[in-house]
């Protein structure tokens, strides 16, 4: 095994911030505009000394420094970025998105190397970052996604839209599974083990779990759900009676329609096609016509696979934004 990298924890305990709606205006998340998160405050890894370990169910075992995992082949890949929200209150609505451009070495070119054995389902992702998280102390963060998944659309991303990753956004590197939700992106990452299980942990078998029809027991959180964000107007704008109301809808899947209410009415809003091949975030619209005074606007999305945003009481509900029309 590699030596022990340095790594220092700040923030005192689980890092939140997140932009108004209305910064997440234009298609491309400004990097200042993306979400934080930090489960145990945010890691400031000492990349001097820092290899990714690949290890378990495969035929040679990695050590990949920063020029390693540089000088295998490279992707790009432009896609939504979601938080889950606090698996500690999980029905509680977050809105914490993002459109973002990730660049890194496919995970089935570093798997392709070290070799995969047969009978392997898992794909194991350990981050440095540790701490206590709802009274339960970590020695490290880790996640485990399907190995086929992995295998298919994951990447361990060194660069966000251009640039080097920074610390809060998981430098040296992190894993990114485009249409998973962001707790399944590691950042920090130290290691990718292959295995033939899930791992027991606080964020795998004990909290980020919900029950899903038809699945026997609670599954992992994993795949995004369909959720929609008004961008324009903010909450609280004064506007005229021709209200423009816009934003974003996104799903694992395309999404296929969206309403907007003024005041519990519902309408269709145009919605434009999913753009690219991975999960992005797609553009609705329309105009609605209110009466002077302050109403409440509200979206809701539709996904290919017949799922609908609910109202309320959910961590995806229809986000609501209140005007006051001159």
């Amino acid at each position: 095994m590699p030596a022990p990298v340095p790594v220092t924890m700040s923030g005192g305990g689980p890092v939140k911030w997140q932009p108004e709606p209305h910064r997440l205006d234009p298609r491309a998340t400004a990097p200042s505009d993306v979400y934080l998160i930090g489960h145990f405050g945010l890691a400031t890894v000492d990349a001097a000394g820092w290899s990714l370990r690949v290890d378990g169910l495969v035929d040679t075992a990695l050590d990949l420094d920063p020029d390693a995992l540089r000088a295998l082949p490279q992707t790009t890949v432009t896609t939504l970025l979601e938080c889950f929200g606090n698996p500690l209150d999980p029905d509680v609505p977050v809105r914490r998105a993002a459109n973002v451009t990730w660049r890194g070495a496919p995970v089935a070119e570093i798997l392709r190397a070290a070799g995969v054995h047969a009978g392997a389902t898992s794909l194991w992702a350990t981050g440095l970052d540790s701490g206590e998280f709802g009274g339960v102390a970590c020695t490290e963060y880790r996640k485990d996604v399907p190995l086929d998944v992995a295998l298919a659309r994951g990447i361990v991303a060194h660069e966000i839209d251009g640039v080097p990753l920074s610390a809060e956004r998981g430098y040296p590197a992190r894993l990114v599974v485009p249409g998973y939700f962001g707790t399944n992106n590691v950042k920090w990452l130290r290691a990718l083990t292959v295995s033939d299980r899930r791992p027991e942990h606080l964020f795998t078998t004990r909290l980020y779990l919900r029950t899903v029809p038809g699945a026997d027991g609670p599954q992992p959180v994993r795949d995004l759900d369909v959720n929609s964000l008004v961008t324009v107007p903010s909450d609280g704008a004064r506007v005229g009676a021709d209200v423009e109301v816009a934003g974003w809808a996104w799903s694992a899947v395309p999404v296929v329609a969206v309403e907007v209410a003024v005041d519990g009415e519902w309408a269709p809003a145009e919605v434009e096609r999913r753009r690219g091949p991975h999960v992005t975030w797609q553009r609705f619209r329309t105009v609605r016509r209110a009466g002077p005074g302050g109403h409440t606007l509200a979206v809701r999305a539709t996904d290919r696979d017949g799922r609908v945003q609910p109202v309320d009481g959910a961590r995806n509900a229809a986000h609501h934004v209140t005007v006051d029309v001159r």
